[in-house]
């Protein structure tokens, strides 16, 4: 009996050092830093992520420290866009620009310049004469060279890689009526990464584009590449702007284009990536316009204040089946860019509805992963380090 007994508080003691061990653990695992996305992905491809400025000069301590600890690549959201930097003719406004890639050097990461050629904040004064009146293709090309000579000049071999001409097409695959192709006429694209080449030979050149899972702009996007290649124009890769929705493209169409593309010999980025969980504000809208804006209603901001634990779980199975095909294609894809940090970040919040509150990435508004986040690294490493049997 005395035997027994003792054997009894033996177990009994074991079960309860077991029990505060578990507890430990857990206590531990919950408080331990999540696993830094860039170390997750070493091997496939870089993790990128657009920038603002408040992060640039540091007083978004928060951004800056997941940025630091998750990503190996960066993007400017908007310091080098032309409105930015060359605000008016003769004048270039480069302290946004030197802090930005001054904060990518620092940390050794791979720094993307976004972006020289695009229709939208672009000031007007490009594109026309003191009077307001069109220039001509002569001026407009030798604006065009200025600009670019000197904005790639200055970060060369600095600049990894450059967004030479963004959105150039239409959702019928053709090319947009941009003051560009009216000025200039369809050869600006090839131009663009001329001067581009010309301002810093060792650069990646990219053309950069959204919807591009649409049958008909993907053809126009491989028609386009494959008459620059034709041509002898040096483009690098291809951004594929990743501004998708909870149904849209499917998983099969994502795989399709990554394919297409990769085909033309170039390498392949998710660029842009960001998944909108709210309601369409414009019906069968699939693109990501600037320009695009609706009328505010309450039906299309439907979590004002937190995202329902069932739509997050819905996101984060949308991000890992999105990371399992880039993974199957990661001999091809360089670089997988999200754009923005956290969901305070996102440009979706405001677009195409003013003051809509979106939960499209990674980390929430106080800097803490979502269960998306976790997919993505689960995702990964049954891509990477499958179990051994």
């Amino acid at each position: 009996m005395t035997r027994h007994t003792g054997w009894t508080r033996a177990l009994a003691v074991a079960l309860l050092a077991s029990a505060v061990a578990a507890r430990a653990a857990l206590a531990q695992a919950r408080s331990a830093p999540p696993p830094a996305l860039k170390d997750e992905l070493r091997g496939a491809f870089r993790i990128g992520v657009a920038i603002n400025r408040a992060q640039i000069e540091g007083r978004d301590t928060q951004g800056v420290a997941l940025i630091a600890r998750h990503f190996d690549a960066t993007t400017p959201e908007n310091v080098l866009k032309w409105e930015s930097v060359h605000p008016e003719p003769g004048r270039y406004a480069f302290d946004g620009p030197d802090r930005y890639v001054a904060f990518g050097e620092t940390r050794g990461m791979f720094v993307v310049g976004h972006t020289l050629v695009w229709h939208s904040q672009t000031p007007r004064w490009v594109f026309e004469d003191s009077a307001g009146r069109p220039v001509s293709r002569d001026t407009l090309l030798a604006r065009m060279k200025d600009h670019i000579f000197t904005v790639v000049g200055r970060y060369r071999g600095r600049v990894k890689g450059w967004d030479v001409v963004n959105e150039a097409l239409n959702e019928d695959g053709t090319l947009r009526r941009s003051p560009w192709l009216r000025i200039i006429g369809e050869d600006y694209i090839a131009k663009a990464f001329e001067f581009a080449h010309q301002a810093d030979p060792s650069a990646e050149l990219y053309y950069n584009d959204y919807s591009l899972a649409n049958p008909a702009k993907r053809a126009g996007a491989v028609a386009l590449i494959r008459k620059l290649q034709a041509q002898g124009i040096p483009v690098t890769g291809i951004g594929m702007q990743g501004h998708y929705k909870m149904d849209w493209p499917t998983p099969a169409a994502v795989d399709s284009t990554i394919t297409a593309f990769a085909s033309l010999g170039l390498k392949v980025m998710i660029t842009e990536l960001d998944v909108d969980v709210l309601p369409a504000a414009a019906p069968r809208y699939r693109g990501a316009d600037v320009n695009l804006t609706v009328a505010a209603r309450q039906a299309l901001n439907p979590y004002p204040t937190a995202l329902p634990d069932s739509v997050q779980q819905a996101l984060a199975r949308r991000y890992a089946e999105l990371f399992t095909v880039f993974l199957r294609h990661r001999q091809h894809i360089s670089r997988v860019t999200f754009w923005g940090v956290d969901d305070g970040d996102s440009w979706l919040n405001n677009w195409p509805v003013r003051g809509r509150t979106s939960y499209p990435l990674l980390f929430d508004r106080a800097g803490r992963p979502k269960p998306a986040f976790d997919a993505v690294v689960d995702a990964v490493r049954r891509a990477l380090k499958p179990p051994v049997s």
